[in-house]
Order: C-alpha cells, then structure tokens, then sequence
C-alpha cells in the first residue's frame, strides 16, 4: 500500500476543504457517486476524513442511472453499501432516462450538455429530499483546467467550476474536494486501494469535447512540466485590466 499516496490525498483534500470551507460541523453531504474513479475516490476519501474529522457530517452516497443497456447499476449499490457499510445509511438509486433521452436524433449535437444538466437537476432535488446543503463531486485539478478551455473555445468566456460554489441564493453549495488532485494521481490512487472499475455504457464516452481539450492539454504538458500549475494558478490570478471588459 502507499503510504505516501495515500497521505498526499489527504492532505490536498483537507487543503481544499479548509480553503473554501467546504465542510462545517454538522453537514449532511450528497456525494455524486457515479461508478468512476474520480467519484470512487472522492467518496472513499471523505468516508476516511469522516472517521477522523473534529468535524461532524455525514454523507449521503448517490447513484443517478442515465438508463443505459448494461447497467453496472446493481454492482455499485452492493459494493457501496458492503465496503462502506459503516460509514452511511445506505446508497440512494435514481434511475432514470437522462442519456437516452440526450442521445435522441433531437439532441444529437451535444448529448453530454442534456444529460448533465439533468442530472444535476435531478441532484439538486434528492439534496433537498434527502436534508442535504451540499453536493460533492468528483472533479479534479484536470477537470476545472479543461473546463475553462472549454468555456473559451466553445462557449466564447472565460469561467471555470469553483472548488466550492452556491447555487439558489446559498440554498445549495456544491464543493469539489478533488480540485487540487490531479488526475494521474487518482488512478495511481485507485489501483492502489483495488477500487473497481465500472464500464461507462455511454456512447459518448471517448468522444467529448472535453476528451479533444484533454488530449490537446497533454501535449502542452509533455512539452513542458509546470504548464498545468501555471495554467491552475492564472485561474486566480486574474489580470482584469487586460481583458475586453
């Protein structure tokens, strides 16, 4: 086991909480698990951080099935609720038909766009359902660097998701504990701990937009190491004087 690893996690977790005060006593979280590595860690991360926090909360695992053919849906509720048994109240299950009403000939030009914002709809819901303030994701330090890359090529601005960010006057916040992990260190992370691997069903996996930007983003890094801090690091370091504002 890594050792090493495994306290690097945690201390880049425990920084992101404690910056963006992501977690306060007596929190209830929704965590987004999806069946990926990113939303695996998260969720085994913060089930360790629970056990020795000063701070009290307690998180709420959820499973949002977009309906595909060859759901994994049923693995990860019994690998969730057995290895994790002690630590929640059981996974909650939301089946639905988000991908493939996303993937109809109507929506065909950006399915991914329609399925996300349904789910997060849908998250939106089953946090005021289930007493819950916040969500917490899965995205990493790799995910916010690409997503302004993609908000700059694809949606003409200059924006990215914040580690901690409130939706509905403060009614919701969603928190990012992974947003200074990146993302070779997660799946060193997960092979590490065994933690399973659940085939995405989606035809659309592979072929995103996000997928373009990532792969053009790893020839930058190969080229020169400290592009990925540097590129983290501007996103709070914002020169407005020189922008078209």
């Amino acid at each position: 086991m890594d050792k090493g690893l495994t306290r690097r996690l945690m201390h880049l977790l425990g920084k992101a909480i404690h910056d963006w005060r992501m977690i306060e006593n007596n929190d209830r979280i929704l965590v987004g698990v999806s069946g990926g590595k990113d939303s695996l860690a998260l969720f085994h991360l913060l089930v360790s951080l629970k056990k020795k926090s000063p701070v009290a909360f307690e998180l709420v695992p959820v499973y949002i099935d977009p309906g595909f053919d060859n759901s994994f849906v049923e693995k990860l509720d019994s690998y969730i609720n057995e290895r994790y048994k002690a630590s929640h109240q059981g996974m909650v299950v939301e089946k639905t038909n988000y991908g493939q009403l996303a993937h109809t000939d109507e929506n065909k030009g950006n399915p991914c766009f329609l399925c996300s914002r349904l789910r997060r709809k849908r998250l939106f819901e089953l946090a005021r359902e289930h007493g819950c303030k916040k969500l917490a994701l899965g995205h990493n330090k790799d995910d916010l660097i690409e997503t302004l890359f993609i908000n700059i090529f694809y949606a003409g601005k200059i924006g990215t998701m914040k580690p901690n960010q409130s939706f509905f006057s403060g009614r919701f916040d969603i928190i990012r504990p992974l947003s200074y992990v990146e993302k070779h260190e997660i799946n060193r992370f997960a092979k590490t701990f065994d933690l399973p691997e659940f085939v995405n069903t989606c035809p659309s996996a592979g072929y995103t937009k996000r997928q373009d930007v990532a792969d053009m983003l790893e020839i930058m890094y190969r080229q020169n190491k400290h592009i990925k801090g540097n590129i983290f690091r501007a996103m709070g370091n914002i020169a407005t004087d020189y922008l078209l504002t």
